[in-house]
């Protein structure tokens, strides 16, 4: 019997999680080299193509991408390096900066897209629709968590 085998039933899904993370960011790193992409920098994108109708500020970004705001701010100024996002004042209030992503960018993003959408097809392989729900599920309840345990941490500084 492996060691592995032995791990209860949360620590295993905890450390998959983990290992499942990196191994997607190496993966699509390398697909994506030849856009001159990293994995962070496309999902940046991503989040800020499909989840806002309206330019949205880096701290909306960050929320949504489950990561900092300086990270965010890193991959941003990335991405505007190469022409693909700007950062815009907000007209309402100055002291907020907004991402928006270029004409340039909607080229890479098309040729991307079909490199992303064959990723998650094969990661996505023999796996049914009643296990995909209950995965989505379980990731909301575990997002959720997440969520409440960031706020308490705020909460306490």
């Amino acid at each position: 019997m492996r060691k592995v085998d032995e791990v209860d039933d949360q620590h295993y899904i905890f450390g998959t999680l983990l290992n499942l993370s990196n191994a997607i960011d190496t993966v699509l790193d390398r697909d994506l080299k030849e856009f001159d992409l990293t994995s962070k920098q496309w999902f940046l994108a991503l989040v800020i193509d499909n989840l806002f109708d309206e330019m949205p500020s880096i701290t909306e970004v960050s929320k949504a991408m489950g990561s900092s705001h300086q990270n965010v701010k890193q991959v941003a100024l990335k991405l505007e390096k190469k022409g693909l996002l700007d950062f815009v004042k907000d007209p309402k209030d100055g002291r907020r900066t907004k991402l928006k992503l270029t004409e340039k960018s909607l080229g890479v993003w098309k040729q991307t897209h079909s490199k992303g959408e064959g990723f998650t097809d094969q990661l996505f392989e023999g796996i049914g629709n009643a296990e995909l729900a209950i995965t989505k599920s379980v990731l909301a309840k575990m997002q959720i968590n997440m969520n409440l345990m960031e706020d308490d941490k705020i909460d306490k500084t």
